[in-house]
């Protein structure tokens, strides 16, 4: 079973850097995640996705290649390729792999402008090593399906990095 973690980051940018660490961590066998997703508020309050996958752009690419090879069968591989596009796109855009885009969407609306949400499907994870990882890079909590234990010490860890931030800006 997965579990779904929605991080705020106060920049695109910060929720960039934490997702291409996870994504790191991944290559090394220490979490496996089925989606990652930033979305961000712009000023007029409009929410924009940032996804890993470009479900158009895979279908479009997986359509132009099977309608190819049914167009060379017709003797007609132009016309199959358009088509084939044409109808992987539509596909593409019609389907949604991961975390549900509505659902994010609305969870965004929560955040305040120029923040970033950095939502991750979790399917496995060490936690103490993804921990150790991401508890220097800040972020609040905005959501867990983790149980209250673990969503606990998650917040913790993210608290004392934000903690030492506030500490180092008082100090100079």
């Amino acid at each position: 079973m997965s579990d779904l973690i929605v991080i705020v980051y106060p920049t695109e940018s910060k929720a960039e850097e934490v997702r291409q660490l996870l994504l790191g961590l991944q290559q090394e066998y220490i979490i496996k995640l089925g989606d990652a997703v930033i979305a961000t508020k712009t000023e007029s309050g409009k929410i924009k996705l940032n996804q890993l996958i470009n479900t158009t752009a895979t279908g479009a690419a997986s359509g132009s290649f099977w309608g190819m090879l049914i167009g060379v069968l017709f003797l007609n591989p132009l016309v199959g390729v358009a088509v084939g596009a044409m109808s992987g796109a539509i596909s593409g855009a019609l389907s949604d792999i991961g975390i549900n885009d509505a659902f994010m969407r609305r969870l965004a609306e929560s955040i305040e402008p120029g923040n970033a949400a950095l939502f991750l499907l979790v399917q496995d994870m060490t936690g103490d090593k993804v921990l150790k990882q991401i508890q220097g890079h800040g972020g609040v909590v905005l959501q867990t399906s983790l149980d209250e234990q673990k969503e606990q010490v998650l917040r913790e860890a993210l608290q004392q990095a934000t903690a030492i931030s506030s500490d180092k800006v008082t100090a100079t």
